[in-house]
């Protein structure tokens, strides 16, 4: 008789979470936020289950200074729907001077899971534009994911 491995299956609360700081001044907008997702879903860790949220807390710095590659700051558009007869328009220039947390937010949240559980993962993303964040009591570790702009 031989014995079978039995399967590592997360349980809600088992996992620790803790808190990372990663500071955007210079790094690549898509490249970051690819990084960012795939923390938030715990998908680093060797204890990855798909259905229970294995993944930490992130507290991002300096979002007015993420960039993009090419001309895409001027060329790409956010658009939506507000009730009237046209959609609304914005650059992500424009975007990124009125609302420069949105574009990381808007970007990682694009990349989570499309349910109850990828907004929860999301509300783990705390965005802020200056270098200045409230989280100081949870002891962020900083955390570089090395995909600066040249």
């Amino acid at each position: 008789m031989v014995l079978q491995p039995k399967t590592y299956v997360a349980k809600t609360g088992s996992v620790e979470q803790n808190w990372h700081l990663v500071d955007a001044t210079d790094c690549i907008l898509g490249r970051l936020a690819t990084d960012i997702a795939m923390i938030l879903m715990g998908k680093h860790r060797p204890e990855y289950t798909a259905h229970v949220d294995t993944g930490e807390f992130i507290v991002v710095v300096n979002a007015e200074k993420v960039v993009m590659t090419g001309n895409k700051l001027k060329v790409r558009h956010y658009a939506w729907y507000n009730g009237y007869n046209r959609q609304k328009m914005e650059s992500y220039a424009e975007r990124l001077e009125r609302k420069p947390t949105d574009l990381i937010t808007q970007a990682v949240k694009r990349m989570l899971p499309k349910n109850a559980l990828g907004r929860h993962m999301l509300f783990k993303l705390k965005v802020y534009a200056g270098s200045e964040h409230p989280h100081q009591a949870q002891q962020p570790q900083p955390v570089s994911f090395g995909h600066q702009a040249s």
